[in-house]
C-alpha cells in the first residue's frame, strides 16, 4: 500500500471519494500504521526518525479521545508541525492538558452561561433568515460566500462582541490560518510569513477588546472573558487572545464548510432534500448530525503517547505522535451500516464530527448544531430549489475546506 500518500499535500488536496479508497483499505488491513513526517509547510524541519501512527478506525479514535493520560495533547495537536509560538497564540487550552487545559477551559465555559447562549441562540434564527433573504435575488454565485461563511461570521461576532466594522477583516484574516494553501490566499508570499501575520493581526484586535470590556463591559463574551473568575484566577490578556484565535477559526469555519458540504450533499441527493422538506421543524436535527459526519470539518488530530501502549498488535512507544482521521472514522463500515451513503434518516449518528469525546470535546457543538439546524430551514424554505456545483477545496489535511462553490437557484425578491 502507497501508505505515505497520507503525508502528501497532493493527496489531501483530492476530494474525499478519491482519498477514502485507501482509508478503507487501510480500515481493512493495517487500523495502525506508520508513516513519515507529513509535507511540511512552515518551515519545521523533521526529525529524523520521526513520523507518526495512523488511527483510522470509528473505536480507535474513541477510545483514544476518551484517554488523555496515555494520548495528550500539550505536545501539538496538528497534523503537521508548526513553530511552538504560533501554537501557543492560536490553540488555547485545545492544545493543553490536566491541570491547565482544566483551569482554562473551565473559566472559558464559566463565560458560556446559559444566559449567554440564550442570547446568541436567539439571534441565530434572525440572522439565517438574513443571509438567505439577501442571497435570494441573486439567482447563483459562489454559495460560500453568499451563504455559508456569512452566518457562523454573524453568529461568532454577535458573540465575542466584535464590532460590526471589524467583522469582515477579523474572518478574512481567520481564513488564513487554514487556507495557507491555497494559491489565491498565499499569492507570492512565504506561508510561515503570512501565518504569523494573520495571528499578529488578531491577537491584537482581541487584547484591544479586551482591554475595552474592562473599562466599558458589554452584554458579550468578552466581556464575560475577562471577568470570569475561576478560584479566584482570571484569564490574561494573552490567553483570551489565543482562544479568540482558536473561537475565530473553529467557529467559523467548522460550521461554513459543513453548510458547504451538506448543501453539496443535498443538491446530488434529491430525495433527501424532498424528505426534508415534508416536515423541515421535525426532521432537521436528525439531519444535522448526518451533515456533520458527511462534511467532516475537522479530518485529523494528534496526539502524543505518554507511555508505551499496544493498539493491534502493535506496540506505540512513548513519545511516539498519534494522528486520528476522523474523516475515515466517519466512514467506518463497522460503526455505520451503509457508511458511504448520505442519509439523512440515520439515527442514531454517534459521529466524531465534533471530535470522539473526553475533554477535548467540542465546546461549541450545541451552537454548530443550531445554526445547521436554522441556515438549512431558511434555506430549503426559500431557495427550494438552490442547486450547487462541485466544490473548490482548501488543500491541506485539517480543515476541510470549500473555497468556493457556484449555485443556482430561482431568484426571489
Amino acid at each position: 500500500m502507497a501508505t505515505d500518500q497520507l503525508s502528501t499535500i497532493e493527496f489531501w488536496s483530492q476530494p474525499w471519494e478519491a482519498r477514502e479508497p485507501l482509508f478503507a483499505e487501510l480500515r481493512r488491513n493495517a487500523p495502525i500504521s506508520w508513516h513519515e513526517p507529513p509535507e511540511d509547510v512552515l518551515g519545521v524541519p523533521a526529525v529524523e526518525g520521526d513520523g507518526y501512527w495512523a488511527v483510522v478506525r470509528y473505536d480507535d479514535v474513541r477510545r483514544i479521545s476518551r484517554d488523555p493520560r496515555t494520548f495528550c495533547s500539550g505536545q501539538g495537536v496538528l497534523f503537521g508541525d508548526a513553530p511552538p509560538e504560533f501554537l501557543e497564540a492560536t490553540q488555547s487550552f485545545l492544545a493543553m492538558d490536566a491541570p491547565r487545559h482544566t483551569k482554562l477551559r473551565g473559566l472559558v465555559s464559566s463565560a458560556f452561561t446559559p444566559r449567554q447562549v440564550r442570547r446568541i441562540e436567539d439571534g441565530i434564527r434572525a440572522n439565517a433568515r438574513k443571509v438567505v433573504e439577501e442571497a435570494a435575488p441573486a439567482g447563483g454565485g459562489d454559495f460560500v460566500k453568499l451563504v455559508a461563511k456569512r452566518l457562523p461570521l454573524m453568529t461568532i461576532s454577535d458573540m465575542i462582541g466584535v464590532p460590526e466594522a471589524d467583522r469582515e477583516r477579523v474572518v478574512n484574516t481567520a481564513d488564513v490560518l487554514v487556507s495557507l494553501l491555497d494559491p489565491e490566499v498565499l499569492g507570492d508570499r512565504v506561508p510561515v510569513e503570512l501565518l504569523g501575520e494573520a495571528i499578529f493581526t488578531l491577537h491584537g484586535f482581541a487584547s484591544e477588546l479586551a482591554a475595552h470590556r474592562e473599562q466599558h463591559p458589554g452584554d458579550d463574551l468578552m466581556t464575560a472573558l475577562v471577568q470570569a473568575e475561576v478560584d479566584g484566577e482570571k484569564l490574561t490578556h494573552a490567553e483570551i487572545a489565543a482562544f479568540f484565535v482558536l473561537l475565530s477559526v473553529a467557529g467559523n469555519d467548522t460550521t461554513r464548510h459543513t453548510t458547504s458540504h451538506a448543501m453539496r450533499a443535498l443538491t446530488t441527493n434529491p430525495d433527501a432534500r424532498a424528505y426534508l422538506l415534508e416536515d423541515l421543524e421535525g426532521r432537521m436535527p436528525t439531519a444535522v448530525e448526518e451533515f456533520v459526519r458527511w462534511a467532516t470539518p475537522v479530518m485529523t488530530f494528534r496526539r502524543t503517547a505518554t507511555r508505551d501502549v499496544e493498539l493491534h498488535g502493535t506496540t506505540v512507544e512513548a513519545g511516539q505522535k498519534v494522528v486520528m482521521f476522523y474523516t475515515s472514522a466517519n466512514r467506518d463500515e463497522d460503526a455505520f451500516a451503509d457508511a458511504h451513503r448520505f442519509d439523512v434518516t440515520r439515527d442514531p449518528n454517534h459521529h466524531v464530527g465534533f471530535g470522539g469525546g473526553g475533554p477535548h470535546y467540542c465546546l461549541g457543538a450545541s451552537l454548530a448544531r443550531t445554526q445547521l439546524r436554522s441556515i438549512f430551514t431558511e434555506l430549503l424554505t426559500l431557495l427550494p430549489d438552490l442547486e450547487a456545483g462541485e466544490p473548490q477545496l482548501f488543500p491541506g489535511g485539517f480543515i476541510n475546506g470549500v473555497a468556493r462553490m457556484e449555485c443556482s437557484f430561482t431568484p426571489r425578491a
